[in-house]
């Protein structure tokens, strides 16, 4: 597990899934993805990143608000492996209820991930990706020190035309 002053980080529970799937059925969240995941796809990702948990000791974990107990989404990382240039690589990702928005939770929890990647893991380098248009997220990684790497076409966004369109940054051990 990995706390921060507002946050625990942890393991996925079977419990998460009504509170996760609100978060990734919201049209809102989901803008920059092809389209909003219901209860199924929820709980398969769930069972994806448990097995990554097992297999490689980290996760896109479960975001817990620290205060209430409540599971507002998902901070982390992710071993990442597709046609790209960047990849094989491990990832770092968020994905928070618009209810906590412009709070700094997402900078705060990711932060500990990258300290917990480079620190715990020994990674020398983790990435991060987006669509160019999601302003919102790259604002984050660029406070979190990231810096931008590079662009590319997702390879399995090619029918959503509007999201297609990725950026990577990129921050190394420092």
């Amino acid at each position: 597990m990995i706390t921060t002053p507002r946050l625990l980080l942890r393991p996925w529970r079977k419990t998460d899934l009504a509170a996760m799937a609100a978060v990734s059925g919201d049209e809102r969240v989901m803008q920059y993805f092809p389209g909003t995941q219901d209860e199924a796809h929820v709980e398969a990702f769930i069972g994806r990143q448990q097995l990554q948990q097992q297999e490689r000791g980290y996760c896109f974990f479960a975001a817990e608000l620290r205060a209430t107990g409540e599971v507002i989404g998902f901070i982390g990382l992710s071993y990442l492996d597709k046609d790209v240039n960047f990849a094989p690589c491990v990832e770092i990702g968020w994905r928070l209820h618009p209810d906590t928005w412009g709070k700094g939770l997402a900078p705060e929890g990711a932060k500990a991930c990258l300290e917990f990647g480079f620190k715990k893991l020994g990674l020398t380098e983790i990435y991060a990706e987006t669509p160019l248009v999601n302003l919102a997220s790259q604002r984050v990684m660029e406070k979190i020190g990231m810096e931008r790497f590079c662009t590319f076409m997702h390879p399995e966004l090619g029918e959503y035309p509007e999201i297609e369109a990725c950026v990577v940054y990129r921050v190394e051990r420092g």
